[in-house]
């Protein structure tokens, strides 16, 4: 006998416009980076520059946090002009960006909502799934998929869209999904097939990408699982077949930008009675994938206050 299963076709889905937003696009886009004096964001731009400079691969990964403290407009400035060849999130990050598109709002409170079984349910922004399916059926990545919905639908806020930017930029712009994480896997039209498919070309696509690391830099902004980890497979994949072709992917930049303070020598993977053992930035992005002569760097401190200086650093030369 099967197990019982939860019958999603019983869910309550509201109209978006009846929740209570906690963020908005007005909050967002007139923020600037606040003064942050790190001279390691000095010697991260530079090499950003030393591998556009090579034609090398410079990879963005970060969490859905960046978007919420307003850094997408960053992120669309860098791919436009050709500083980052690589953007990638997870499920939280597009789903942000899709509402912040379609209109002009997210997040809410998981507190309230939880509390009276709505949390993530809202009907317009499940359209997220639908847009995954058609992109499935177009042998699509999740990204691309959800930015050219985006696009091809007139959005009202689109042009504040990161996925948007990479799909009408044709920068890649991945999106790499844990089933049962997001709020739209709650949604009757939520298709397993279609986010696999989808989310495993974004796989692929990233591990493409890593392939062209070398001399090149690899930024984790705020992921703490979903970053290092995917990083990782795919650096095995592509330094599998480049040892088969007598190449290597060992001299490149890595970057961690996030809230942790960390003690002693970053670059040193911390032993496994150490707390931050288990703080996948540190060992995989920091010390273990550089060991064959990369170099890395830890920034700590609020995303608008590094990534921001970062990204105007970048801009501003």
């Amino acid at each position: 006998m099967p197990y019982n299963k939860f019958d999603l076709t019983k869910l309550n889905l509201r109209p978006l416009n009846e929740r209570a937003h906690d963020l908005d696009l007005n909050q967002l886009i007139n923020e600037t980076p606040p003064p942050f004096a790190n001279p390691d964001i000095d010697n991260i731009a530079s090499a950003i520059k030393k591998a556009r400079a090579n034609n090398a691969a410079v990879i963005l990964m970060y969490g859905a946090h960046v978007l919420r403290r307003g850094l997408g407009k960053y992120l669309i400035q860098l791919m436009e002009q050709g500083l980052v060849t690589h953007l990638a999130t997870n499920g939280a990050g597009a789903i942000h960006d899709f509402e912040l598109a379609m209109c002009g709002s997210t997040c809410e409170s998981v507190a309230k909502y939880i509390s009276e079984g709505q949390f993530g349910l809202w009907q317009e922004t499940g359209l997220l799934n639908d847009a995954v399916r058609n992109g499935a059926a177009q042998n699509l990545g999740f990204g691309e998929a959800v930015g050219k919905y985006i696009n091809e639908n007139n959005f009202l806020y689109a042009q504040h869209s990161v996925v948007a930017a990479g799909h009408r930029l044709q920068v890649p712009v991945t999106v790499h999904v844990g089933i049962g994480n997001d709020i739209v896997h709650q949604h009757p039209n939520c298709c397993g097939a279609s986010i696999g498919q989808t989310s495993m070309t974004d796989f692929l696509i990233f591990a493409k990408s890593v392939e062209n690391l070398e001399n090149g830099v690899f930024l984790n902004i705020g992921s703490a699982v979903t970053g290092p980890e995917v990083y990782l497979k795919c650096l095995a994949m592509a330094r599998n077949v480049a040892h088969q072709e007598g190449r290597q992917i060992a001299d490149f930049t890595t970057a961690v930008f996030d809230m942790q303070p960390l003690a002693g020598d970053v670059t040193a993977e911390p032993c496994k009675t150490n707390p931050h053992y288990y703080f996948r930035p540190w060992k995989t992005i920091l010390s273990r994938t550089v060991s064959d002569g990369g170099k890395s760097y830890y920034v700590q401190g609020d995303h608008m206050a590094t990534l921001g200086n970062l990204a105007v650093k970048l801009l501003g030369d």
